[in-house]
């Protein structure tokens, strides 16, 4: 295996349990495996790689989603392995931290940009370089949202590699220095490695904490009641928005310079 494209046609399959074949143009990517459990109930449709460090399913309208684990690393490597498939879209299904007031639990964000903070995508491009979505993917997403009569924000996320900082005074004040609207660990690495891979990417993501308070800290209780309200319907629009995306045929293009 000399090239990118060689190790990445070994290692996708290796890494899912599924063979390159299988996969469709359209992907929802997630951390969350009820997510995963949910769309191949609602499809009927057999979930691979149960011994794998990735596990997918797919549908009959060609619609995959793979619960790729959490962090960054993770972010990094499932975007360098799709380079095996060459996706038409990828949407991140994922929570965040909610940085503002306005930010309330169960609200969605789509994300104009990413702060690099977690450190991973500088092994991609220069830390000048912003972390971006494919604005044309998000404009069926957001379609979607309307549609399911819900509200959404739009701001920057920071993404960040730290899990545990909520007890970190200091940090905070810093977050609150930088006019984002959430945090999380995975958005920024997913569009820039994304982006060198001229994969066409974006992220709906939910609030599911509000961390920069003690009581909003995320707990095992708190966050069993926001998947029980809102994966669901998180998963859903996705899905919608996906698969509209695919029926409608329209490229999302992919520009260098």
């Amino acid at each position: 295996m000399k090239t990118k494209l060689d190790i990445a046609k070994n290692w996708l399959p290796r890494y899912t349990g599924t063979k390159l074949d299988e996969f469709g143009d359209y992907i929802l990517l997630t951390n969350f495996n009820n997510y995963l459990v949910d769309f191949a109930e609602q499809f009927g449709c057999e979930i691979k790689g149960h011994n794998r460090p990735m596990q997918t399913a797919t549908n009959s309208n060609g619609l995959s989603i793979i619960n790729f684990g959490i962090g960054s690393a993770n972010a990094a490597t499932i975007m360098d392995l799709l380079v095996a498939k060459k996706p038409k879209g990828v949407l991140f299904l994922g929570k965040c931290g909610g940085l503002k007031s306005s930010t309330e639990i169960g609200h969605f964000i789509l994300p104009i940009a990413a702060i690099r903070g977690e450190g991973t995508s500088n092994d991609y491009v220069p830390q000048e370089v912003p972390a971006m979505p494919s604005f044309k993917l998000h404009k069926f997403v957001s379609d979607k949202i309307i549609e399911h009569k819900q509200e959404y924000r739009t701001g920057v996320i920071y993404t960040t590699n730290r899990r545990v900082w909520e007890w970190d005074e200091s940090f905070k004040k810093y977050l609150k220095t930088l006019y984002t609207i959430g945090i999380d660990m995975e958005t920024a690495t997913l569009f820039i490695v994304g982006l060198v891979n001229q994969i066409p990417r974006g992220a709906l993501l939910l609030v599911s904490d509000m961390p920069l308070i003690p009581e909003g800290i995320k707990t095992e209780a708190s966050d069993k009641k926001v998947t029980e309200r809102f994966s669901k319907l998180h998963l859903q629009i996705g899905i919608e928005a996906m698969t509209e995306l695919e029926i409608k045929g329209e490229a999302i293009k992919h520009f260098v310079y």
